[in-house]
């Protein structure tokens, strides 16, 4: 996991036309081409409410590219994380492949199926093009391994109707979400939609309950196996946890829904609310008359403990160089994707941020501003609860968080047990995802 200070976003750059002849500039400084009409493969997960502008994004490096041509191949979520490792396992890897920056890219370094691009990132000085949290997201043992292209955040998407007819103001403390919690279901309505289906959707709340009462110093000793899951600040996140699902707070549907689902039963008026990475901006936007700062809004995570910082937490997507792929032409291709247009072009319709720090914020809209905002003046980032422990402890964690859904009144024992488990498996160093 990862803890930086937030950057200041440059002022707002010049007129498009400017940044066209930016981006013509960008293709010349990343040739030295490959040779003429070199096939460049990328696989990723950007597919269905979550490709976003990818398809711009390739078609422009196409056009403008002379030396390579890149033919991506999209590959649905939940599959492409078994798909991706048994690609390059076998032998028959992409040459780039999307990924997640964190402890499940440095698995990938540990595996050999990362290589290193210095020579991108030195050569082109990309480090001025990102904040420091984010550049040092794609380092790893003095080296970098990937370009980011995508940022999100996690925090509560609400229907501003049902809210609205309450009387109910975003909170913005931990009292407040309760009272809110408990007007909202004495009205009918269940006050929180959660879509555990796949499990990682339930450990924004672990993650979050940790952050904002335990602080992000002893988050990361958990996630670093210098903690205990017996300790009495995970049994607190718990019984916090615990509390709102035997409160009936939480819809009955959890464990049936996806994170999909769940924001569909906020847009039906089914539940009020959802704790959601900014994706689920790209999935409302299928349905132009679900319109964000009229339909629904956004805010953080409550507040818990007046002595925590307000930390932003969310995963950044990146892009990775296989070791067997087309280098030269490879890191070609990833140069572009870090530049202006293309991150804007990617971002436009999935509701991510552009890690660029000069990508235009102009379409954004007030409330995806205010958020960018938020990023912005974050005293630190970190990584959600999987891209932040290695991956054969992630399994573990999720494992926990799906059997306290079923049985929130068993946390004691569930913890005890989860400890073993970690005690064992940090014990033998793992960190690969194998």
């Amino acid at each position: 996991m990862r803890m930086s200070p937030a950057l200041p976003r440059p002022a707002e750059g010049a007129m498009r036309f400017v940044r066209q002849a930016i981006l013509a500039l960008l293709m010349a400084l990343f040739a030295a081409p490959p040779a003429s009409g070199a096939e460049i493969t990328l696989l990723h997960y950007w597919t269905g409410s979550l490709a976003g502008g990818v398809a711009q994004m390739v078609e422009s490096y196409n056009a403008t590219s002379s030396g390579s041509h890149i033919v991506a191949q999209g590959m649905e979520h939940e599959s492409f994380k078994p798909g991706i490792k048994s690609m390059l396992a076998w032998g028959s890897p992409p040459d780039i492949y999307s990924y997640w920056a964190g402890a499940r890219l440095r698995s990938m370094v540990d595996a050999g199926h990362a290589a290193a691009i210095d020579e991108l990132w030195e050569g082109h000085a990309l480090d001025r093009l990102f904040s420091p949290s984010v550049a040092q997201a794609c380092k790893y043992d003095g080296k970098y391994y990937a370009v980011p292209v995508t940022q999100h955040v996690v925090g509560f998407f609400y229907n501003k109707a049902v809210f609205s007819k309450l009387g109910i103001a975003p909170p913005a403390t931990w009292e407040q979400f309760l009272a809110a919690c408990e007007r909202i279901n004495k009205a009918g309505v269940s006050p929180i939609a959660l879509g555990a289906r796949e499990l990682w959707p339930a450990q924004y709340w672990f993650d979050q309950l940790l952050l904002r009462a335990a602080g992000p110093e002893y988050r990361q000793r958990l996630m670093e196996g210098k903690q205990s899951y017996t300790d009495a600040e995970v049994k607190a996140a718990f019984a916090e946890w615990g509390r709102l699902l035997q409160s009936g707070y939480f819809h009955p549907n959890h464990a049936a829904w996806d994170w999909a689902g769940a924001a569909d039963a906020v847009r039906k008026g089914q539940a009020a609310m959802t704790l959601m990475g900014t994706w689920i901006i790209g999935y409302y936007g299928i349905e132009p008359s679900w319109r964000m700062g009229k339909d629904y809004g956004f805010f953080p995570f409550p507040a818990m403990n007046p002595d925590v910082p307000q930390v932003c937490s969310g995963p950044i997507d990146v892009l990775v160089l296989t070791p067997k792929g087309k280098r030269e032409g490879g890191m070609q291709a990833m140069g572009f994707f870090a530049s202006v247009l293309p991150q804007e072009a990617m971002c436009r319709g999935s509701g991510a941020f552009a890690p660029n720090l000069f990508a235009s914020v102009a379409d954004l809209g007030p409330e995806r501003l205010a958020i960018l905002k938020m990023i912005r003046s974050a005293p630190m980032w970190v990584f959600p609860y999987d891209l932040a422990v290695p991956p054969a402890v992630a399994d573990i964690g999720l494992g926990l968080f799906g059997a306290f859904l079923r049985n929130p009144g068993n946390s004691d024992a569930l913890l005890e047990g989860t400890q073993q488990k970690m005690a064992a498996t940090y014990g033998e160093g793992l960190r690969q995802g194998n």
